[in-house]
Protein backbone atom coordinates (compact mmCIF):
# COMPACT_ATOMS: atom_id res chain seq x y z
CA UNK A 1 0.00 0.00 0.00
CA UNK A 2 1.07 3.60 -0.56
CA UNK A 3 2.49 5.18 2.56
CA UNK A 4 1.08 8.56 3.47
CA UNK A 5 4.61 9.94 4.04
CA UNK A 6 5.57 9.32 0.40
CA UNK A 7 3.59 12.20 -1.10
CA UNK A 8 2.26 15.70 -0.50
CA UNK A 9 -0.84 17.43 -1.84
CA UNK A 10 0.34 20.25 -4.18
CA UNK A 11 0.48 23.50 -2.17
CA UNK A 12 -2.06 25.15 -4.49
CA UNK A 13 -4.65 22.53 -3.50
CA UNK A 14 -3.96 22.54 0.24
CA UNK A 15 -6.36 24.47 2.48
CA UNK A 16 -5.07 27.82 3.74
CA UNK A 17 -5.51 28.68 7.45
CA UNK A 18 -6.45 32.25 6.46
CA UNK A 19 -9.60 30.98 4.73
CA UNK A 20 -11.16 29.42 7.84
CA UNK A 21 -12.62 30.85 11.03
CA UNK A 22 -11.44 27.85 13.06
CA UNK A 23 -7.86 26.79 13.88
CA UNK A 24 -7.14 24.70 10.78
CA UNK A 25 -3.83 23.21 11.90
CA UNK A 26 -5.22 22.19 15.29
CA UNK A 27 -8.27 20.60 13.68
CA UNK A 28 -6.12 18.67 11.20
CA UNK A 29 -4.05 17.30 14.07
CA UNK A 30 -7.16 15.32 15.03
CA UNK A 31 -6.80 13.32 11.80
CA UNK A 32 -4.27 10.52 12.34
CA UNK A 33 -2.59 7.81 10.30
CA UNK A 34 -3.53 4.18 10.95
CA UNK A 35 -1.57 1.02 10.20
CA UNK A 36 -3.23 -2.33 10.84
CA UNK A 37 -1.92 -5.88 10.73
CA UNK A 38 -4.13 -8.85 9.91
CA UNK A 39 -3.32 -12.58 10.32
CA UNK A 40 -2.39 -14.52 7.19
CA UNK A 41 -5.34 -16.87 7.70
CA UNK A 42 -7.92 -14.08 8.03
CA UNK A 43 -10.88 -14.30 5.66
CA UNK A 44 -10.09 -10.90 4.12
CA UNK A 45 -6.29 -11.38 3.93
CA UNK A 46 -6.27 -12.29 0.24
CA UNK A 47 -8.59 -9.49 -0.88
CA UNK A 48 -7.55 -6.63 1.43
CA UNK A 49 -4.01 -7.67 2.39
CA UNK A 50 -2.42 -8.35 5.75
CA UNK A 51 -0.92 -4.87 6.15
CA UNK A 52 -3.26 -1.92 5.60
CA UNK A 53 -2.70 1.80 5.85
CA UNK A 54 -5.00 4.79 5.93
CA UNK A 55 -6.38 7.45 8.23
CA UNK A 56 -8.87 7.97 11.03
CA UNK A 57 -10.46 10.88 12.89
CA UNK A 58 -10.45 11.39 16.66
CA UNK A 59 -14.03 11.94 17.86
CA UNK A 60 -13.73 12.05 21.66
CA UNK A 61 -11.28 12.98 24.40
CA UNK A 62 -10.74 9.33 25.39
CA UNK A 63 -9.05 8.53 22.07
CA UNK A 64 -11.94 7.02 20.09
CA UNK A 65 -11.23 7.11 16.34
CA UNK A 66 -13.64 6.58 13.46
CA UNK A 67 -12.27 5.24 10.20
CA UNK A 68 -13.39 3.20 7.22
CA UNK A 69 -14.04 -0.39 8.18
CA UNK A 70 -11.91 -2.23 5.64
CA UNK A 71 -8.75 -0.79 7.19
CA UNK A 72 -9.33 -2.60 10.47
CA UNK A 73 -11.50 -5.61 9.56
CA UNK A 74 -9.95 -8.67 11.29
CA UNK A 75 -7.03 -6.52 12.49
CA UNK A 76 -4.88 -8.23 15.11
CA UNK A 77 -3.02 -5.02 15.92
CA UNK A 78 -3.41 -1.35 15.02
CA UNK A 79 -0.89 1.48 15.33
CA UNK A 80 -1.88 5.13 15.43
CA UNK A 81 0.62 7.68 14.11
CA UNK A 82 0.07 11.29 15.12
CA UNK A 83 1.12 14.32 13.12
CA UNK A 84 3.76 15.17 15.74
CA UNK A 85 5.57 11.86 15.19
CA UNK A 86 4.20 9.67 18.00
CA UNK A 87 3.17 6.01 17.54
CA UNK A 88 0.46 4.71 19.88
CA UNK A 89 -1.07 1.24 19.98
CA UNK A 90 -4.76 0.93 19.20
CA UNK A 91 -7.47 -1.70 19.29
CA UNK A 92 -10.07 -2.34 16.57
CA UNK A 93 -13.29 -2.03 18.54
CA UNK A 94 -15.89 -2.62 15.87
CA UNK A 95 -16.71 -2.64 12.16
CA UNK A 96 -20.23 -2.09 10.86
CA UNK A 97 -20.65 -3.83 7.51
CA UNK A 98 -23.81 -1.93 6.57
CA UNK A 99 -22.47 1.62 6.86
CA UNK A 100 -18.80 0.76 6.36
CA UNK A 101 -17.57 2.55 9.50
CA UNK A 102 -14.86 1.16 11.77
CA UNK A 103 -13.90 2.22 15.29
CA UNK A 104 -10.44 2.16 16.85
CA UNK A 105 -9.66 2.86 20.50
CA UNK A 106 -6.26 4.32 21.36
CA UNK A 107 -4.59 2.29 24.13
CA UNK A 108 -2.47 5.25 25.20
CA UNK A 109 -2.99 8.96 25.70
CA UNK A 110 -3.45 10.77 22.38
CA UNK A 111 -3.74 14.34 23.69
CA UNK A 112 -5.34 15.39 20.41
CA UNK A 113 -8.41 17.52 19.69
CA UNK A 114 -11.60 15.64 18.94
CA UNK A 115 -13.51 16.77 15.86
CA UNK A 116 -17.18 17.44 16.59
CA UNK A 117 -19.62 15.34 14.59
CA UNK A 118 -21.45 17.72 12.27
CA UNK A 119 -24.82 17.59 10.55
CA UNK A 120 -23.87 16.07 7.21
CA UNK A 121 -27.48 16.21 6.04
CA UNK A 122 -27.00 19.96 5.53
CA UNK A 123 -24.06 19.56 3.11
CA UNK A 124 -25.21 20.68 -0.33
CA UNK A 125 -23.80 20.07 -3.79
CA UNK A 126 -21.26 22.79 -4.52
CA UNK A 127 -20.35 23.40 -0.86
CA UNK A 128 -16.63 23.65 -0.16
CA UNK A 129 -15.00 21.27 2.31
CA UNK A 130 -11.68 19.66 3.17
CA UNK A 131 -10.71 16.01 2.77
CA UNK A 132 -7.82 15.27 5.12
CA UNK A 133 -5.55 12.28 5.70
CA UNK A 134 -3.16 11.91 8.60
CA UNK A 135 -0.14 14.17 8.22
CA UNK A 136 -1.56 17.65 8.59
CA UNK A 137 -2.11 20.31 5.96
CA UNK A 138 0.28 18.79 3.44
CA UNK A 139 -2.02 15.75 3.32
CA UNK A 140 -5.27 17.74 3.11
CA UNK A 141 -7.02 18.87 -0.05
CA UNK A 142 -9.60 21.61 -0.58
CA UNK A 143 -12.56 20.26 -2.50
CA UNK A 144 -16.28 20.53 -3.08
CA UNK A 145 -19.25 18.23 -2.85
CA UNK A 146 -19.88 17.16 -6.43
CA UNK A 147 -22.92 14.92 -5.86
CA UNK A 148 -25.16 13.20 -3.30
CA UNK A 149 -26.53 9.95 -4.66
CA UNK A 150 -26.81 6.23 -4.08
CA UNK A 151 -23.74 4.00 -4.16
CA UNK A 152 -23.34 0.27 -4.67
CA UNK A 153 -20.10 -1.68 -4.32
CA UNK A 154 -19.22 -5.04 -5.80
CA UNK A 155 -18.64 -6.54 -2.30
CA UNK A 156 -22.34 -6.63 -1.22
CA UNK A 157 -22.45 -3.04 -0.02
CA UNK A 158 -24.81 -0.18 -0.81
CA UNK A 159 -25.77 3.22 0.57
CA UNK A 160 -29.01 5.00 -0.22
CA UNK A 161 -27.02 8.23 -0.37
CA UNK A 162 -23.26 8.79 -0.42
CA UNK A 163 -21.12 11.90 -0.90
CA UNK A 164 -18.96 12.35 -3.98
CA UNK A 165 -16.19 14.96 -3.64
CA UNK A 166 -13.72 16.44 -6.13
CA UNK A 167 -10.86 16.86 -6.74
CA UNK A 168 -9.96 13.40 -5.52
CA UNK A 169 -7.68 12.71 -2.58
CA UNK A 170 -4.90 10.27 -3.59
CA UNK A 171 -4.80 8.54 -0.18
CA UNK A 172 -8.50 8.31 0.50
CA UNK A 173 -9.06 5.45 2.94
CA UNK A 174 -10.35 6.76 6.26
CA UNK A 175 -9.88 10.43 5.40
CA UNK A 176 -12.00 12.96 7.27
CA UNK A 177 -14.41 15.21 5.38
CA UNK A 178 -14.31 18.50 7.28
CA UNK A 179 -16.86 21.27 6.91
CA UNK A 180 -16.55 25.04 7.03
CA UNK A 181 -16.89 25.10 10.82
CA UNK A 182 -14.30 22.43 11.49
CA UNK A 183 -16.86 19.66 12.03
CA UNK A 184 -16.59 16.08 10.78
CA UNK A 185 -19.05 15.40 7.94
CA UNK A 186 -17.90 12.06 6.54
CA UNK A 187 -15.24 9.36 6.19
CA UNK A 188 -13.52 8.68 2.87
CA UNK A 189 -13.93 5.23 1.35
CA UNK A 190 -13.00 5.03 -2.33
CA UNK A 191 -11.73 6.78 -5.42
CA UNK A 192 -14.00 6.66 -8.47
CA UNK A 193 -13.62 7.73 -12.08
CA UNK A 194 -16.37 9.46 -14.02
CA UNK A 195 -16.39 10.11 -17.74
CA UNK A 196 -14.06 8.78 -20.42
CA UNK A 197 -11.66 9.63 -23.18
CA UNK A 198 -14.09 11.85 -25.09
CA UNK A 199 -15.82 13.66 -22.24
CA UNK A 200 -12.76 13.85 -20.00
CA UNK A 201 -12.15 11.79 -16.91
CA UNK A 202 -12.96 13.19 -13.48
CA UNK A 203 -11.61 11.50 -10.37
CA UNK A 204 -13.78 11.75 -7.24
CA UNK A 205 -13.86 10.26 -3.77
CA UNK A 206 -16.85 8.41 -2.34
CA UNK A 207 -17.37 9.50 1.27
CA UNK A 208 -19.68 7.86 3.82
CA UNK A 209 -21.84 10.57 5.46
CA UNK A 210 -21.19 10.88 9.20
CA UNK A 211 -24.94 11.19 9.89
CA UNK A 212 -25.02 7.37 9.66
CA UNK A 213 -22.78 6.99 12.72
CA UNK A 214 -24.66 8.51 15.72
CA UNK A 215 -27.65 6.11 15.51
CA UNK A 216 -25.35 3.07 15.80
CA UNK A 217 -22.47 4.44 17.89
CA UNK A 218 -23.71 3.29 21.30
CA UNK A 219 -24.29 -0.24 20.03
CA UNK A 220 -20.81 -0.40 18.50
CA UNK A 221 -19.21 0.81 21.71
CA UNK A 222 -21.11 -1.49 24.05
CA UNK A 223 -21.58 -4.64 21.95
CA UNK A 224 -19.05 -4.37 19.11
CA UNK A 225 -21.91 -4.62 16.64
CA UNK A 226 -25.25 -3.00 15.89
CA UNK A 227 -28.36 -4.49 17.48
CA UNK A 228 -30.10 -5.41 14.23
CA UNK A 229 -30.77 -8.61 12.32
CA UNK A 230 -27.81 -9.37 10.02
CA UNK A 231 -28.40 -9.09 6.31
CA UNK A 232 -28.14 -12.18 4.11
CA UNK A 233 -24.62 -12.50 2.70
CA UNK A 234 -23.79 -14.50 -0.44
CA UNK A 235 -19.99 -14.26 -0.71
CA UNK A 236 -20.51 -12.84 -4.17
CA UNK A 237 -18.54 -10.15 -6.00
CA UNK A 238 -20.62 -8.65 -8.80
CA UNK A 239 -19.94 -6.13 -11.56
CA UNK A 240 -22.05 -4.09 -13.96
CA UNK A 241 -21.49 -4.53 -17.69
CA UNK A 242 -23.83 -2.16 -19.49
CA UNK A 243 -27.31 -3.12 -18.34
CA UNK A 244 -26.15 -6.55 -17.15
CA UNK A 245 -24.89 -7.65 -13.74
CA UNK A 246 -22.26 -10.39 -13.83
CA UNK A 247 -20.62 -12.59 -11.24
CA UNK A 248 -17.07 -11.23 -11.03
CA UNK A 249 -15.75 -13.39 -8.20
CA UNK A 250 -16.69 -15.70 -5.37
CA UNK A 251 -15.52 -15.87 -1.76
CA UNK A 252 -13.86 -19.22 -1.07
CA UNK A 253 -16.30 -21.41 0.79
CA UNK A 254 -19.01 -18.75 0.69
CA UNK A 255 -22.69 -19.46 0.07
CA UNK A 256 -22.64 -18.52 -3.64
CA UNK A 257 -19.63 -20.74 -4.31
CA UNK A 258 -21.28 -23.64 -2.49
CA UNK A 259 -24.42 -23.13 -4.59
CA UNK A 260 -22.39 -23.58 -7.78
CA UNK A 261 -22.26 -20.02 -9.16
CA UNK A 262 -19.36 -19.32 -11.53
CA UNK A 263 -17.47 -16.25 -12.69
CA UNK A 264 -19.19 -14.75 -15.71
CA UNK A 265 -22.71 -15.90 -14.81
CA UNK A 266 -25.24 -13.18 -15.61
CA UNK A 267 -27.71 -12.45 -12.80
CA UNK A 268 -31.10 -12.12 -14.46
CA UNK A 269 -33.40 -11.95 -11.46
CA UNK A 270 -33.65 -12.37 -7.71
CA UNK A 271 -37.00 -13.98 -7.01
CA UNK A 272 -39.46 -12.43 -9.40
CA UNK A 273 -37.60 -9.10 -9.75
CA UNK A 274 -35.36 -8.46 -12.75
CA UNK A 275 -31.89 -7.13 -11.95
CA UNK A 276 -30.23 -4.39 -14.01
CA UNK A 277 -27.70 -2.84 -11.66
CA UNK A 278 -25.69 -3.50 -8.51
CA UNK A 279 -27.82 -1.31 -6.29
CA UNK A 280 -30.94 -3.22 -7.31
CA UNK A 281 -29.18 -6.57 -6.83
CA UNK A 282 -28.13 -5.99 -3.25
CA UNK A 283 -31.40 -4.34 -2.21
CA UNK A 284 -33.36 -7.26 -3.62
CA UNK A 285 -31.12 -9.82 -1.88
CA UNK A 286 -31.50 -8.03 1.47
CA UNK A 287 -35.26 -7.83 0.99
CA UNK A 288 -35.40 -11.64 1.08
CA UNK A 289 -34.99 -11.62 4.87
CA UNK A 290 -32.19 -11.93 7.39
CA UNK A 291 -28.96 -13.95 7.26
CA UNK A 292 -29.71 -17.63 6.67
CA UNK A 293 -32.65 -17.03 4.35
CA UNK A 294 -32.72 -18.79 0.99
CA UNK A 295 -32.15 -16.40 -1.92
CA UNK A 296 -33.65 -17.55 -5.27
CA UNK A 297 -31.79 -16.42 -8.38
CA UNK A 298 -32.18 -16.79 -12.10
CA UNK A 299 -28.88 -16.92 -13.97
CA UNK A 300 -27.70 -17.02 -17.57
CA UNK A 301 -24.57 -19.08 -18.25
CA UNK A 302 -23.67 -19.00 -21.92
CA UNK A 303 -26.99 -19.70 -23.61
CA UNK A 304 -28.44 -21.61 -20.67
CA UNK A 305 -31.01 -19.98 -18.41
CA UNK A 306 -31.44 -21.70 -15.03
CA UNK A 307 -32.59 -21.14 -11.44
CA UNK A 308 -30.54 -21.62 -8.29
CA UNK A 309 -31.26 -21.16 -4.60
CA UNK A 310 -28.47 -19.85 -2.36
CA UNK A 311 -28.59 -20.48 1.37
CA UNK A 312 -27.26 -17.15 2.62
CA UNK A 313 -24.93 -16.69 5.55
CA UNK A 314 -23.88 -14.05 8.05
CA UNK A 315 -20.75 -12.25 6.84
CA UNK A 316 -19.44 -11.65 10.36
CA UNK A 317 -19.39 -15.40 11.00
CA UNK A 318 -16.56 -15.72 8.46
CA UNK A 319 -14.43 -12.97 10.05
CA UNK A 320 -11.93 -13.12 12.88
CA UNK A 321 -12.83 -11.11 15.95
CA UNK A 322 -10.04 -8.79 17.15
CA UNK A 323 -8.26 -9.90 20.29
CA UNK A 324 -7.17 -7.37 22.90
CA UNK A 325 -3.65 -8.24 24.05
Amino acid sequence: MTKSDDWDIPPSQQPSPADYAFDLNRTLSGVVSLHSYVPDDAFTANTLGTERGGSGVVIDSAGLIVTIGYLVTEAESVWINTNDGRAIAGHALAVDQETGFGLVQALGQLDLPALPIGDSSDLAVGDSCILAAGGGRRHAIENRLAARQEFAGYWEYALDEAFYTAPAHPFWGGTGLIGQNGELLGIGSLILQQGGRRSGRIDMNMVVPIELLPPILDDLLTCGQVNRRPRPWLGLYAAEDGDAVLVGGLADGGPAAQAGLRNGDRIIAVGDEDIGDLYGLWRRVWACGEAGVEVPMRLLRGNQLFDVTIESGDRTGFLKSPQLH
